[in-house]
């Protein structure tokens, strides 16, 4: 079987940012890496899982949630895709920065994290997701456009 992209990029050089893992015409995905690969530290599933819920939900509630594909977990835990169409690249890094702005302030009930709503609701964990999203947030303050290009 073909190697497929994302198993090319060379893990022991990555680092806490955000980067283009892919483009497939207008669709755009990033790969937003809030720890170091390989690091030892981990995002916890409940930490992760309470990202999930408010990054999409805010990603999904901006003025450009019509361009919003999909926020979803790595499985080696250390981040999250973001697929965007029709977006530019400076939008997204500004999208990911407030919606880890929000996930740091957010306060009150986590959006659809009852039992109707999620198949896992009860796995969930605000004050980790809070602490989780801190050095993401600090990484994409001033990123631009060139830092999203893998160096490794």
């Amino acid at each position: 079987m073909k190697k497929i992209a994302s198993f090319t990029v060379d893990h022991t050089k990555l680092g806490i940012g955000m980067y283009i893992s892919r483009i497939d015409d207008d669709i755009v995905t990033y790969d937003v890496r809030m720890v170091k690969p390989n690091g030892g530290v981990y995002l916890s599933n409940p930490s992760m899982h309470t990202i999930e819920h408010l990054f999409a939900t805010y990603a999904r509630n901006t003025e450009h949630a019509d361009h919003v594909v999909y926020v979803g977990p790595m499985g080696c835990r250390t981040g999250f895709y973001f697929i965007t169409r029709n977006l530019p690249h400076e939008t997204a890094i500004e999208i990911v920065r407030q919606s880890m702005e929000f996930i740091k302030d957010f306060e009150g009930e986590i959006p659809g994290a009852t039992e109707p709503e999620c198949g896992n609701y009860l796995e969930h964990d605000l004050p980790s997701a809070k602490r989780d999203v801190i050095q993401i947030l600090e990484k994409l303050e001033n990123y631009s456009v060139e830092q999203l290009q893998y160096n490794c």
